[in-house]
């Protein structure tokens, strides 16, 4: 018999690459858009392999969140792939790109919370909620203004990715990420 224990890994390692990510889009904005199409690429690979697993193991327990969370995988790693084989073709939509994998991730959250406050309690949930209809907020405003995209893009995704790892680290720290 194996002892697990209830720290999520998976959950860990993606916080802490969001918020490495979200610091050096704040320390280097004037060269971040190059090495960010392809970095983005591999966390949005990451990230959709990560929903993928999370459709995998809650699969049975739940209706509709699963399959959001397999859908939304899907399409992160599907925007990864094309960023990594086509790094210029993502500089040229970004502002069509960010929206739409913002959105994803944020419905595939929204529609876990029901899991999340019953494995990680209240004050977990109300965080993923917040950071959410934050991510929402700011993929709609990036999809229906892309000029806005354009020329904050790299502060918008910066700030966001920050509170994207942290709400990744504290899911990880509450048992969420790990198999029960």
């Amino acid at each position: 018999m194996k002892n697990r224990s209830g720290f999520g890994w998976l959950q860990f390692i993606i916080g802490i690459i969001l918020i490495v990510l979200g610091i050096f889009t704040f320390a280097n904005p004037s060269t971040a858009l190059t090495g960010f199409v392809v970095v983005y690429g591999i966390i949005a690979v990451v990230m959709g392999v990560a929903d993928i697993v999370l459709y995998v193991r809650a699969e049975r327990y739940t209706g509709f969140g699963p399959i959001v969370s397999l859908v939304s995988g899907i399409l992160s790693v599907m925007s990864g792939v094309m960023l990594l084989i086509y790094p210029g073709a993502g500089k040229l939509v970004l502002s069509l790109l960010f929206p739409i994998w913002f959105i994803a991730h944020c419905i595939s959250r929204l529609s876990q919370l029901h899991i999340i406050r019953i494995m990680a309690g209240n004050a977990m949930y109300y965080f993923t909620l917040v950071v959410n209809i934050i991510g929402l907020t700011l993929g709609f405003m990036m999809l229906f203004q892309p000029i806005v995209t354009l020329l904050s893009a790299i502060y918008i995704v910066g700030f966001y990715l920050i509170l994207l790892g942290i709400d990744g680290i504290v899911m990880a720290f509450s048992g969420i990420g790990s198999r029960r």
